[in-house]
């Protein structure tokens, strides 16, 4: 894991809660970058930062919630505090079913805020670890040609048939083929053997 893993992010457009709470945590030995506004944050971040984003609930121009979306469907690694003065119930459901860590309402204790962002970077580098996961076992199966694609696909939907005979019979081409694509789809998704091959498989849908 990077080691910027204990970054946290504020991101507040009250200037004087930017600067009290960056001062408080650069004290407690986090690094801190801060942001007027979710856009400034966007424009910076460059979605493979692992962190802690301290963020405003309710700012002009681009909400938190809406930051939280884009984040969301960027994948990017990051876990979210909420903090607020005039937050909801509503909100802060929503906030949490999107991921969330907690929402914190102003004012609040330094030493909960501290613990939360404690809690937001290890669920942050876990996260970090499943992208890595991801993308590892996705670049194998990005090796394989479009006919291998189409054996993996075969093994994946139809476990029970995965010899070599029944493989060519669904596919209409010859065992001996099959024999040879195996062999490369064996050694391209760095497997031994076609039970392997499904849990990779399952671990590339699970792993995010």
């Amino acid at each position: 894991m990077p080691d910027v893993a204990n970054v946290v992010f504020i991101v507040d457009d009250d200037q004087d809660i930017r600067t009290s709470l960056s001062r408080a945590l650069r004290k407690r030995g986090f690094e801190v970058e801060t942001f007027g506004s979710a856009r400034e944050f966007l424009y910076a971040y460059d979605n493979a930062q692992v962190g802690c984003l301290v963020l405003d609930y309710g700012m002009p121009e681009m909400s938190g919630l809406e930051l939280q979306q884009r984040l969301n469907e960027a994948g990017a690694p990051l876990e979210l505090v909420f903090i607020t003065g005039h937050g909801g119930v509503p909100e802060s459901v929503q906030a949490i079913k999107s991921g969330a860590v907690n929402f914190l309402e102003k004012p609040f204790r330094q030493s909960d805020l501290v613990k939360n962002i404690q809690t937001a970077l290890s669920l942050a580098g876990e996260k970090y670890e499943r992208l890595q996961t991801h993308r590892q076992i996705r670049e194998r199966f990005e090796r394989l040609t479009a006919r291998e694609e189409e054996i993996v696909a075969h093994m994946i939907a139809r476990p029970a048939e995965v010899s070599s005979k029944e493989i060519a019979n669904h596919l209409g081409i010859s065992p001996r083929t099959v024999d040879h694509h195996r062999a490369r789809i064996l050694e391209k998704l760095e497997v031994n053997s076609v039970v392997e091959l499904i849990d990779l498989a399952s671990r590339l849908k699970d792993a995010v």
